[in-house]
């Protein structure tokens, strides 16, 4: 009778063991996953332009999107004629990052701006919201 009682401790200690490692296995599994789909929807949002939308049984997908994406669309508004003249205030203000970051703000709100303008679209929160970074810069130190 012992024997089968500790047979039977041995069968149920491989079994916690094996769930043990079937669950790392499934959550390291999941992880990769999930990294590969939001490497997938970065890549999407930066060829494309929009978020690409899970399927109806996903409820919810959010990550926060890496440093290197956001690289990738400041890359692209360069080619455009109007970054040229912010450069050389950005160049003052590189002692300072909070201005630097502020200024690229002001840079993308005035580009909205322009085209809210082009399109016939109100301006006025936009308007606003260059104030505000304006007065942020200007309290931060830097160039206005």
């Amino acid at each position: 009778m012992a024997d089968v009682i500790s047979e039977y401790q041995k069968w149920k200690q491989q079994g916690e063991n094996l769930r043990t490692q079937a669950k790392q296995a499934m959550e390291s599994r999941f992880r990769e996953l999930l990294t590969e789909a939001v490497a997938i929807a970065e890549e999407y949002r930066a060829d494309f332009g929009a978020p690409l939308k899970p399927p109806p049984a996903v409820t919810a997908f959010r990550y926060k999107a890496s440093g290197k994406a956001r690289a990738k669309k400041a890359a692209k508004p360069p080619a455009s004629k109007t970054p040229e003249p912010a450069k050389p205030a950005a160049a003052a203000a590189v002692a300072n990052p909070k201005v630097t970051r502020l200024q690229k703000h002001l840079e993308g709100a005035r580009k909205k701006l322009a085209e809210a303008q082009a399109s016939g679209s109100p301006t006025r929160a936009i308007e606003d919201r260059i104030y505000e970074i304006e007065d942020a810069i200007r309290l931060a130190g830097g160039p206005a």
